[in-house]
């Protein structure tokens, strides 16, 4: 585990106060048999401002989802009495609504791959950074129906781009851009994980909800759209790694 982004972070800020629609803090139950890790990131969640409980086997997460009803799960995979896919599977019968986030030593594509397909709404590999960690447990549990944001506070920045997530506004340096609500979306999710290389079946899954069989060029297309908008007669943001996919980042 590692306490900072070692390729320097980009500058991103979410203005977005969340909270329950109840009004109190959000949620998160940290499951992890590795005593320590899991006490390191409820503290670090902690002092973000969420409320934690944290879990050392997947036989209890049953009962705490229930009791707790946490906006997000940070889940590992391999446990001693119940593996983290079967806890994702009895999590799901009992509360679609909570995100779940894989935090794992399995680090290959097809590991991530088979994570994603078998429900999971992220994946991160240990070692790992704590700032991206609660990042992305931000994201998830913007997407969750028992969460809310202040009015007028819903603002992602990536350099001189941003996005109003309340009234779906882009702009770039500050000019205005018409998108369309598909290109919205993907751009918001380019903007929620900057500096992060996305691949099709990613893309797919998360803002089109399309198995990973789909062969459609969706992605490439839409990715297309984008960059005529956004980086048309500018120093380009969205850049294509060959054979991995797409990535995010302020313009140099």
């Amino acid at each position: 585990m590692t306490s900072r982004n070692e390729r320097g972070p980009a500058r991103v800020t979410s203005t977005a106060n969340l909270r329950r629609v109840d009004g109190s803090p959000l949620r998160v139950l940290v499951v992890d048999d590795e005593e320590l890790l899991a006490e390191a990131v409820s503290l670090a969640f902690e002092a973000d401002g969420w409320d934690v409980r944290t879990l050392n086997r997947g036989r209890e997460v049953l009962f705490a989802a229930r009791d707790f009803a946490p906006d997000v799960i940070i889940l590992d995979i391999m446990m001693p009495d119940l593996d983290g896919y079967e806890v994702l599977a009895r999590v799901r019968n009992d509360r679609e609504e909570t995100r779940v986030l894989f935090l794992t030593a399995k680090d290959s594509q097809e590991d991530r791959l088979v994570g994603l397909r078998a429900g999971g709404d992220d994946y991160v590999t240990k070692p790992f950074s704590i700032a991206e960690l609660i990042a992305r447990g931000r994201s998830l549990a913007r997407s969750s129906t028992g969460v809310t944001m202040d009015p007028g506070e819903a603002r992602l920045t990536v350099g001189d781009l941003q996005l109003d997530e309340e009234t779906r506004e882009t702009f770039r340096a500050g000019e205005s851009i018409d998108l369309t609500a598909t290109e919205f979306d993907l751009l918001r999710y380019f903007a929620r994980n900057p500096r992060r290389v996305l691949s099709k079946e990613q893309i797919l899954a998360d803002v089109w909800g399309y198995d990973f069989g789909a062969t459609s060029n969706v992605v490439e297309m839409y990715v297309s759209y984008l960059r005529r908008k956004i980086d048309a007669g500018r120093d380009p943001m969205i850049h294509t790694v060959r054979g991995a996919g797409y990535i995010l980042k302020p313009a140099t």
